[in-house]
Order: structure tokens, then sequence, then C-alpha cells
């Protein structure tokens, strides 16, 4: 064998082994590739989307913890509860869940304002139901059916309520003669009025909250601004005087006066584990919360994994909130602001009050930690809203390489 066919030799050995190894690897998705799997992929937010990952993840060891409580209140003398049984409800819901959120948001931006105009309509249908059909649980009618086929209505009306609203106030910035202020307050109204007979006051601060914030990201003058803080605060003082269910909170809140019970033993319950906790399942503070599982849970993770896995889940929400906002710089579509704004305010503001009323800052008001909180209803809408928040953050990469390199030339 001569030295040229040695050479040649070598010079194919490499590209043989590269062929091999590029077999066995299979099919990669590649920014070539235009199936809506492909686009989607390299479209979605990754960061974001690993980030909820990790709060999912977060809320299965946490419920893990928090089910031994419910089971054991749930047990009774002839019939015990498996102690795991709240995790694996919340592990079923988590496999049905996350396969919704990443169906949703795969949905093309049109496609996810569609959906949510609908959802909005089917699940308002549903809220008017609940005085006539609702199914009572611990003294409040919040919820429609029984058993596993039980929902909450305002618990998925508010991810799409988020996004509907901000297309009707999004029509004022092309025609400013459209009275879509008047049509969102009267929408927001109505929503606020049926929870309110719930009661919930807990969701009607959370709609009241995403309305507020979509109007001054819509650009209202400081005038109307200012009226509207005005009524808030009217509207608070009318609560407190004649509204039994917001004078009991507050009175409890402020003035220590009535039954604190719950919001007492939640906040022992967080400081029981000290910086680093008792540790998984040792905990024995949270055996006598009313509500471990969902409204309390935070108290329960302060137990058993200590004040800075508190202080870490605090920063895990911080990020994903800001990672949202920051997707949001670039951004010209007044729609896409107003949608992406008004649904990570509800969800930023709803982890805001559940740790808030576990730390009795905030008065109690039966809110769920998004994603950790054991929950049907809950969970599912909570996919839904992040789904439809991954469906109107998705950018091209390519196009905005793009656009970033035309505004380069034109400088």
């Amino acid at each position: 064998m001569s030295g040229g066919d040695n050479m040649e030799s070598a010079t194919e050995r490499p590209v043989i082994a590269a062929t091999r190894t590029t077999k066995r690897r299979g099919p990669r998705l590649s920014r070539a590739d235009r199936t809506p799997l492909g686009l989607w992929f390299w479209e979605i937010d990754r960061v974001l989307l690993l980030l909820v990952s990790i709060l999912v993840a977060v809320g299965l060891v946490a419920v893990a913890a928090a089910s031994p409580v419910a089971a054991q209140k749930l047990s009774t003398s002839t019939a015990s509860l498996d102690p795991l049984y709240y995790f694996y409800r919340q592990l079923m819901w988590v496999i049905v869940g996350v396969p919704v959120m990443l169906m949703v948001s795969m949905l093309p931006k049109p496609q996810a304002r569609r959906f949510a105009i609908y959802g909005t309509i089917a699940f308002l249908v549903l809220l008017f139901l609940v005085p006539l059909v609702g199914t009572s649980v611990n003294g409040a009618q919040r919820w429609i059916g029984s058993g596993a086929f039980r929902l909450q209505p305002s618990e998925f009306l508010k991810p799409f309520f988020a996004v509907a609203l901000a297309w009707v106030l999004s029509l004022r910035l092309h025609d400013q003669s459209l009275p879509v202020v008047p049509l969102a307050l009267a929408l927001t109204g109505v929503i606020a009025l049926l929870l309110m007979g719930q009661p919930d006051l807990g969701q009607t601060v959370i709609f009241v909250a995403t309305w507020l914030v979509l109007v001054m990201v819509a650009g209202l003058s400081m005038r109307i601004l200012a009226g509207l803080a005005g009524a808030g605060v009217v509207g608070l003082v009318l609560a407190y005087f004649f509204y039994p269910v917001a004078q009991q909170r507050i009175n409890i809140w402020l003035f220590a006066e009535g039954d604190s019970f719950q919001v007492d033993k939640a906040h022992a319950t967080l400081t029981a584990g000290g910086l680093i906790g008792t540790g998984p399942g040792a905990g024995l503070a949270k055996f006598q919360l009313p509500e471990a599982h969902t409204d309390y849970i935070f108290s329960v993770i302060g137990e058993e994994f200590g004040m800075i896995a508190c202080i870490a889940i605090a920063v895990l929400y911080l990020a994903i909130i800001v990672r949202v906002l920051v997707r949001l710089l670039d951004e010209e579509d007044s729609f896409l602001i107003l949608a992406v704004a008004g649904l990570i305010a509800q969800f930023g503001g709803q982890a805001v009050i559940n740790m808030a009323v576990n730390t009795q800052i905030f008065p109690s008001k039966g809110m769920t930690l998004p994603f950790i909180s054991y929950g049907g209803s809950s969970f599912i809408a909570l996919s839904i809203g992040m789904g439809l928040l991954l469906s109107l953050t998705r950018r091209n990469p390519y196009a905005a390489r793009v656009s970033m390199t035309r505004n380069w030339n034109k400088k």
C-alpha cells in the first residue's frame, strides 16, 4: 500500500466515524425545521419553561410534605387514607396539566387570543350558574359538580379574563372613541359581585388588581387613575361596613379581633423550622394547620425545609416575573404587552398574596400558591395561564436578528 493510499484512508476514517456518530444520535430539531414542533422549540422561551418546571417539581415535594396532615384529618375511625394520598392526586394533576400547558403554548398568537375570548365567555356563563347549581365546601359555594368532576369556574376564568380584557383595552389604542374602559370596568364589576356572593374575597382582589394593572399599562391619564384610586378607597370602606367577610378579615389583621387561629398557626409553623428546617417529614407543627396542603403549604415548607427554602421559592417566583418582563422590552404589539402584563400580574400577585398571608403581612384570603399548592382546578387553570403566557411570548430568533441588523445598518 502506497503512502497516498495511507493518506486517503486516514482522511476517510474520520468521515466514516462522524457519519456513524450522527446516525447513532438520531433526528434532531434544527433551525431549518418548519414543522409546528420545530417552530415551537426554537420560538418558545426555554428559560421560562425551565423555571416553571422547577416550580412544579418543588410543588410535588411540598405536597408530599403536607399530604399526611390532610390525609389524617380526612381519615375516619373505620378507614384511614394513605399518608401520601394527596401527593398521588397532585401527581395525577401534574401529568394532566403539564401537557395542557405545552399544547396551549403551541398555539399561534391569533389562535391563543381567540381561545382566551371563547374561554372567557364559557367560564363567565359557568360563574353565573354557581349560585344556582354550585356545590358548597366549607361554607363557600364556589364549585360546580362533585367529586373528581368538581371544578371552580373562577380559577379557569382568571387567565382567560386577563387576555380577553387586554384585547378589549388594546382596541382603544386604535380608536380612542371606543368606550372600552367603561366596558372593561363593567365586566370586572359583574365578576367581582359574583365572587363576593360566593364568598371569595381573594379571587375578587385578583380580578380587580388585574383590571387595574391593565388600565394602567393601557395608558390612562393620571386624572382618571387618581379617580380610580379614590373609588378603590371608598369601595374598601364600604366593604368593611357592609361585607361581613371583609370586615372579619380586616379586624383579625389590623385589630387582632376575632378568630385568628389560622394565621397564628401558619406563622408558628413557618418559623418552627428555623433557617434549615426540621427535615422532610419531620415537621410536627404542620399537623395543627387547617389547610396545610393548600392555603398554608408555604408554612409547611418553612417548617420542614427552612426559611432558606422559602426565600429560594420567593426568588424563583421573582425570576419568572423578571424573565417575562424582559421579554416585553422590545415588544411593540399593544395587545401582547397588555395580555402578558395581565397574566404575569395575576401569577405574581397570587404568589405574593399567599406568601404574605403565611407571614401575617396580609389578612387570610384563601389563596393557593401557584403550582405548589394542591388542587386540580387551580393547577389546570394555572397550566392554561402559563401556556398562554408561553404562547404570547414566543419569538422568532431569526427575525429578531434580522431586525437588529437592520436597526444597526440604519445607524
